[in-house]
């Protein structure tokens, strides 16, 4: 059913990506991606469909995510990559899309923004309850629940009716009541927020009742597993930043981490938490370089076009390139092969200096083993070699960590060496 309801929006997205997108010469007449009336009129006549169609599409295309734009170009988004081989990318399009139902139908001239925002609100609720219902609903059963709901959301803001003209509240602030919703302000807003969930395929809307699409009803229950999800994080860590929700988890055991990852991520949009993963992941402490890794690893596909775009990053690089390899279906075991002799050592200095600021002398000790390097000689020769900003202070931890006395001496050697550039 996803499929089949952004069938034409993925087919605009696959013609944006033709005609708009880096290097084309089909870039609309105002040097932007966006649909001109020219642009618009172009794709109709190339695509044999109506003008109108096509702008609908579109947008279609643009709120589920197959379609981005950049500045003067447009560029498929990962679903529309991913869309003939792999049926979880339509999916979570057209979640996107459902996401974005408010902005799918323009809301009804003449209404107050806080009133469209209350509403807006308050339709999660009016969405459970068709669920629960598992088939039709009639209208006024719906008007009455979202009446509730709103007049609900103005007690715990302590909203208080207020005198016309007079700037007072009616009646002592002791005794001021919440504002009540009423049926003749909110019977428009509902017709609208019915209909725009009708256009995203989430409901079918007529003859004075509401039903979920099977697509709607599973949409909701995932909506309610994840807030399950989040209730259920094991550290509490869900109101925290990224930075400190992976500081919490670096003492967990890798499936509870795993859990709290999945929390955290269940209870903020897919976008943001994964901008603030690689934030996280660009700081100074290594140990939280990895964790922000693994937690993305945990987002999954919708991490990928963000992951590619810290391939440059010298810092990020190893990483993102094990991540992608192990993305595109590479064994952990083998992702390694994805990375230069170089970058391996780099990584394995890294991977050094997280142990030696966070774990324990025989970690750092027993680390030595999964250098590429056959033996400590030349691991020491290409540690000083990659650059590592971390390179003197991870040869002095190995060499008072490890307990030959021999070894321990050549490798402050070493670090005596990077330190004055020799």
């Amino acid at each position: 059913m996803a499929r089949t309801g952004l069938a034409g929006a993925a087919r605009v997205a696959r013609w944006a990506d033709t005609a708009l997108g880096p290097g084309r010469d089909g870039a609309t007449d105002d040097g932007k991606a966006t649909l001109s009336d020219a642009t618009a009129e172009r794709a109709a006549a190339e695509l044999g469909l109506s003008a109108a169609q096509i702008r609908a599409d579109w947008d279609t295309a643009r709120l589920a995510g197959l379609v981005e734009v950049h500045g003067d170009s447009a560029r498929p988004g990962w679903r529309l990559r991913a869309w003939d081989r792999d049926d979880s990318a339509v999916l979570r399009g057209w979640v996107a899309l459902f996401d974005a139902w408010s902005l799918a139908c323009p809301e009804p001239d003449g209404q107050e923004p806080a009133a469209v925002a209350e509403v807006v609100s308050a339709m999660p609720q009016v969405l459970s309850f068709l669920q629960l219902s598992a088939g039709p609903v009639p209208v006024e059963q719906l008007l009455d629940l979202l009446q509730q709901r709103v007049t609900e959301l103005r007690t715990e803001r302590c909203e208080v009716a207020y005198e016309p003209g007079t700037g007072q509240p009616a009646g002592s602030p002791a005794q001021a009541d919440p504002a009540p919703a009423t049926d003749a302000s909110l019977a428009p807003l509902l017709d609208w927020a019915l209909r725009a969930l009708g256009s995203v395929g989430a409901l079918t809307y007529g003859a004075g009742q509401a039903t979920l699409t099977p697509l709607g009803s599973w949409a909701v229950w995932v909506k309610l597993e994840q807030i399950c999800v989040a209730a259920q994080s094991p550290a509490g860590n869900i109101e925290q930043s990224a930075e400190d929700m992976l500081r919490g988890c670096a003492q967990l055991r890798p499936n509870a981490a795993r859990a709290e990852y999945r929390a955290w991520l269940a209870a903020r949009p897919v976008g943001s938490a994964v901008t603030e993963l690689i934030d996280g992941a660009r700081g100074d402490d290594a140990l939280l370089r990895g964790l922000a890794f693994e937690a993305l690893r945990v987002v999954g596909a919708p991490a990928e076009p963000d992951v590619r775009a810290v391939v440059e990053e010298p810092a990020l690089r190893p990483y993102a390139l094990l991540w992608l390899a192990e993305h595109d279906g590479v064994d952990p075991e083998d992702a390694h092969e994805a990375l230069t002799r170089e970058e391996a050592t780099w990584l394995w200095v890294d991977t050094a200096a997280a142990v030696a600021d966070h774990g324990e002398a025989p970690m750092l000790v027993r680390h030595l083993e999964s250098a590429v390097q056959p033996t400590v000689p030349q691991l020491l020769d290409e540690v000083r070699a990659v650059g590592h900003p971390r390179t003197v202070q991870v040869l002095v931890a190995l060499a008072a960590a490890h307990p030959d006395p021999a070894l321990a001496k050549a490798v402050r050697r070493a670090a005596f060496q990077v330190h004055t550039g020799g």
